[in-house]
C-alpha cells in the first residue's frame, strides 16, 4: 500500500498509523491526483510518466497533475501554458468529468460500506464518522487501512486518509499524509500536530490574511494561538480572529454531516480568444445546457432558476436568471432560455467566458411535470434521456448537442426566444 507506513513530519511516529487513535471517530479520505490517476488507470501506458488534465487551449487551467508531473513544479489551478513551460514533455488531455464523476460514485460507495456517516466535499474528498462502525470493522486505524485496500484492489486508485478527533483536524492529517499515506492524529496529541505547521495550514487563511499574520509575527499555528485575541481582532475582525483563534488550540465542534445537498449545478467554459460572433456563443451555450442537463438527470434532479453568466474582454462579469414556472433537467429548455437572456443582454464588448447554471434545485421524483398547452406527453425530456443511455453505451461524442436543435441548424443563428 505504498506509504501506509511513511511518516510524515520527519517520521514522528506520534503521529504514525499505529498511532492512539481511541478519541478519533472522524475519517477525510482524499484521492491522489484523482483526475489525473483515473486517467492513467484506464490508460496504462501513461503510468510512471507525467500527466496533467486540465483545459489545452492558450486560457487553459490545470485541474489535475500526476506526482511525476508535480516534481517539476506542476500544480492545480495553474495557467496551462506555465504547465507546459515547467514540464514540456508531460502527456495533456483535457478533462473527461463523466469518468472522474463515475469514480467518484464507486469510491464513496465504498465509504458508504463502512458507514452511512459520510461528508462528501467533491468529487474526490470525503469525511466520515466511524463511531457506529468500530464494532464490525474495528479501530479507525484500522477501518482507514481497510478503506485505502478496497480503494486500491476495486478501483486501480490510492487515497490518503487522515485520523483524528475533528474534522479540521482530519483534513490536516490526510493532507501531511499525501500520496498514499495515512496519518493518526490522537486526542491527546492534537496541538503538537498542528502548532508546529505554518499559519497557512488553518482553513480560512488565504494569502492576504498569511501576509497579515506573517507582519504581526505569527508564523506558525502555534504563534496564532499564543497571540493576543485583541491583536487578531484588531487586525482580521472579529469573526475571523474567532475562528481562526479556535481552530489554532484544535476546536472545531462540527459534525459529519452527510445530508450535503447540491444547491445548483452548472458548467462554463473560457474561450482561448475574445469571441464577439454570436454564433460561436451560441454554440457554446448549447454544449453547456447539454452539459447541465446531463448532470441533473444523473443526480436526479430539475432546476427552477436558470442563470447565465458572461465574462467580457475586460474581465467585468454579468449574470441573469429566469425562474421557470415548472422546474426542468432538460438542455433544450435550458438553453433556450439562456440564448434569450444572451440575446436580451446583448454585450457589445468581446466574450471572454460564458456559464449555464440549473439553481434552485429539487428531486426530479418529487416534482410534477406540467405539460405546456399542446404540447406532446413525450417530448425533449425522453428524447435526452434517450441520448443520455446512448452516450453510457456508445460514449458522449456520438450523441453531441447539435441533436438538441432538432431538424433546426445549429450553426445559423435564429431571433431567440425573448425572456
Amino acid at each position: 500500500m505504498g506509504r501506509s507506513q511513511s511518516l510524515p513530519r520527519g517520521g514522528d511516529p506520534r503521529f504514525g498509523p499505529d498511532a492512539d487513535d481511541s478519541g478519533c471517530p472522524v475519517l477525510h479520505v482524499d484521492m491522489d491526483a484523482f483526475f489525473a490517476s483515473v486517467e492513467v488507470r484506464r490508460r496504462p501506458e501513461l503510468r510512471g510518466r507525467p500527466v496533467v488534465v486540465g483545459g489545452l487551449g492558450p486560457r487553459g487551467v490545470v485541474s489535475s497533475a500526476s506526482y511525476e508531473a508535480r516534481r517539476y513544479g506542476v500544480r492545480s489551478a495553474m495557467p496551462t501554458m506555465r504547465a507546459r513551460a515547467l514540464c514540456p514533455h508531460a502527456v495533456y488531455l483535457p478533462p473527461d468529468f463523466t469518468a472522474y464523476s463515475d469514480a467518484s460514485r464507486a469510491v464513496m460507495q465504498i465509504f458508504r460500506d463502512v458507514t452511512p456517516l459520510v461528508e462528501p466535499l467533491s468529487l474526490d474528498e470525503a469525511f466520515l464518522d466511524v463511531s457506529g462502525a468500530r464494532r464490525l470493522f474495528g479501530s479507525p486505524a484500522a477501518i482507514a487501512r481497510q478503506i485505502r485496500a478496497r480503494v486500491a484492489r476495486e478501483q486501480g486508485l490510492t487515497c490518503s486518509v487522515g485520523v483524528a478527533p475533528s474534522k479540521f483536524v482530519a483534513k490536516l492529517g490526510s493532507t501531511r499524509a499525501k500520496p498514499d499515506g495515512l496519518l493518526v492524529v490522537p486526542a491527546a496529541r492534537v496541538l503538537d500536530f498542528l502548532h508546529p505547521l505554518p499559519v497557512d495550514a488553518l482553513w480560512g487563511v488565504g494569502e492576504r490574511t498569511a501576509q497579515t499574520l506573517r507582519r504581526l509575527g505569527l508564523a506558525t499555528i502555534g504563534d496564532l494561538a499564543e497571540a493576543p485575541y485583541a491583536m487578531l481582532r484588531k487586525a482580521l475582525g472579529e469573526a475571523a480572529a474567532a475562528h481562526l483563534h479556535d481552530l489554532a488550540w484544535g476546536r472545531d465542534p462540527r459534525a459529519v454531516s452527510p445530508e450535503q445537498v447540491e444547491k445548483s449545478i452548472g458548467a462554463e467554459v473560457t474561450f482561448d480568444v475574445d469571441v464577439t460572433e454570436p454564433e460561436e456563443i451560441r454554440r457554446a451555450l448549447l454544449g453547456l445546457a447539454d452539459k447541465v442537463g446531463t448532470r441533473l438527470r444523473r443526480a436526479g434532479q430539475v432546476g427552477r432558476t436558470i442563470s447565465l453568466k458572461v465574462r467580457l474582454a475586460d474581465f467585468r462579469t454579468v449574470t441573469r436568471s429566469r425562474t421557470l414556472p415548472v422546474p426542468t433537467d432538460t438542455a433544450r429548455e435550458m438553453f433556450d432560455t439562456v440564448w434569450a437572456l444572451y440575446a436580451a443582454l446583448a454585450p457589445a464588448e468581446p466574450v471572454r467566458l460564458v456559464g449555464v447554471r440549473a439553481e434552485g434545485l429539487a428531486a426530479a421524483g418529487d416534482t410534477p411535470r406540467q405539460l405546456a398547452l399542446g404540447a406532446p406527453e413525450r417530448g425533449w425530456r425522453e428524447a435526452e434521456a434517450a441520448a443520455d443511455a446512448a452516450a453510457a453505451r456508445f460514449g458522449r461524442s456520438v450523441i453531441g448537442p447539435a441533436s438538441l436543435l432538432g431538424n433546426r441548424d445549429p450553426h445559423r443563428i435564429e431571433n431567440p426566444p425573448r425572456p
